[in-house]
C-alpha cells in the first residue's frame, strides 16, 4: 500500500509517533511539527517517557489535511472547512468532488497537450524510424542510399531533394494515403475484369503520375521509363505482387495506355 493509499484508507492506526505519522502518510516531520505549531493538527496524546502520539481521531482528521492538500487548499482554508464542524463523511463528498473536477480539468490538459504535440510532430521533418513505422519496407537506408548513387546527378532527384527537404509528417502521409489510394484504383479495376487500357485503369495510371509529381515533375515518357523499371527490379515487382498477382505488369500496361493515349490526344 502507498502512502497516499494509506490516506485513503479506514485509517484508524493509533498511538504513533511524528515519525510513524510521517512515514506512512508521506509527509515529511517538518510539516506535521508545522502544522502542530500553527495548531492545525496537534498530537493528542503522550507516551509515558514524554513523547507526543497521535490518536485515531487525529489521524482522521490529518487525512483529511492531507487530502485537502493534495487538491492544492492552502492551509487557511483546510482550517477553516475543519473548523466548521463538518462531519468526515461530507468531508470526503467534498473531498471527491473536488477530486472529480481535477479529473475533468486534467483530461482537456492531456487533450491539449495532445494536439499541441500533434502539430508540433506534423511541422517537423520526419526521422528515418518513423519513416519506416509509415512506409513499412518499402523504406530502407540501403534503398535511399542506392537510389541516390542511381539518380542522384539527375534533375528529378535534386528537384525531390528540394521539396521533401520540406516536407513535414502530414506530407508524408498525405502520400502513403495518395499511394494506398492508387493501389487500390489499380486492385479495383483488375478485381472487375478490366483490361489494362479500360478507362479505370488509366485513371489509374494518370493519379500514380500525379502521386509523383509530389515529388518531381513527371512526364509520360518519364513514367513509362518508370513502368518498366517495376517489371525489370523484382522489388518493384514483388511490391506490386504482394497486392495482386500480376499487378506489376498491370500497372505497367496501364502506364503504357494512358500515355499513348495523351500522346494521340495531344
Amino acid at each position: 500500500m502507498t502512502a497516499y493509499e494509506q490516506v485513503l484508507a479506514d485509517t484508524p492506526l493509533s498511538g504513533l509517533t511524528v515519525g510513524q505519522v510521517a512515514e506512512r502518510f508521506g509527509v515529511t516531520v517538518r510539516t506535521l511539527h508545522h502544522y502542530d505549531e500553527i495548531g492545525l493538527l496537534t498530537p493528542s496524546e503522550r507516551t509515558r517517557a514524554g513523547y507526543r502520539v497521535y490518536t485515531a481521531d487525529d489521524l482522521v482528521r490529518l487525512r483529511t489535511i492531507v487530502v485537502y492538500r493534495r487538491l492544492e487548499f492552502g492551509l487557511d482554508e483546510v482550517r477553516e472547512l475543519l473548523e466548521g464542524q463538518t462531519p468526515v463523511e461530507d468531508h470526503l463528498r467534498r473531498q471527491r468532488a473536488a477530486v472529480q473536477e481535477r479529473m475533468g480539468e486534467l483530461a482537456e490538459l492531456v487533450t491539449a497537450i495532445d494536439r499541441a504535440l500533434e502539430s508540433e510532430m506534423s511541422d517537423r521533418p520526419m526521422t528515418d524510424a518513423e519513416m519506416r513505422e509509415l512506409f513499412g519496407d518499402s523504406f530502407t537506408e540501403d534503398y535511399q542510399a542506392e537510389a541516390e548513387q542511381r539518380w542522384g546527378d539527375t534533375d528529378a532527384w535534386k528537384q525531390s531533394a528540394s521539396r521533401t527537404a520540406r516536407f513535414t509528417r502530414k506530407d508524408w502521409e498525405d502520400v502513403k494515403a495518395e499511394q494506398d489510394a492508387v493501389g487500390a484504383a489499380f486492385a479495383a479495376a483488375m478485381d472487375a475484369g478490366l483490361p489494362a487500357t479500360s478507362p479505370e485503369a488509366m485513371a489509374a495510371a494518370e493519379s500514380h503520375r500525379a502521386s509523383i509529381e509530389r515529388f518531381y515533375d513527371c512526364s509520360y515518357e518519364m513514367q513509362c521509363a518508370l513502368a518498366e523499371m517495376y517489371l525489370a527490379d523484382p522489388r518493384f515487382t514483388a511490391t506490386y505482387e504482394a497486392q495482386r498477382v500480376g499487378m506489376a505488369r498491370y500497372v505497367h500496361d496501364a502506364i503504357k495506355a494512358n500515355a499513348a493515349g495523351a500522346g494521340a490526344s495531344r
